[in-house]
């Protein structure tokens, strides 16, 4: 069995290669695709999901989108960690 991903603050996310994460442009809206599985994430989740580029961290992340927000960045990370972690668990990071 694969060891469970924990993620910190400093965890550089990236999509595996094996999920896709796109813009369907005939539903109009962004999917992440995996293998036998699909989800379709709401606005603020696409914006962390375009982050997971393998070169922010999750600090960095919660900074950038702190910003645009007007948010303090302990809440936003703390929002992003557990997103970003029920992910993980299903595989898709």
């Amino acid at each position: 069995m694969k060891e469970r991903l924990l993620l910190k603050s400093k965890t550089v996310p990236i999509i595996p290669s094996h999920v896709r994460f796109e813009y369907d442009g005939k539903g109009k809206k962004w999917v992440l695709l995996a293998p036998e599985r699909a989800l379709f994430p709401d606005k603020i989740a696409v914006q962390i999901l375009k982050k997971c580029n393998g070169k922010d961290n999750i600090q960095n992340i919660a900074e950038d989108l702190a910003k645009i927000y007007k948010a303090p960045a302990e809440k936003i990370i703390e929002d992003i960690k557990l997103m970003l972690q029920d992910l993980a668990d299903k595989g898709f990071l």
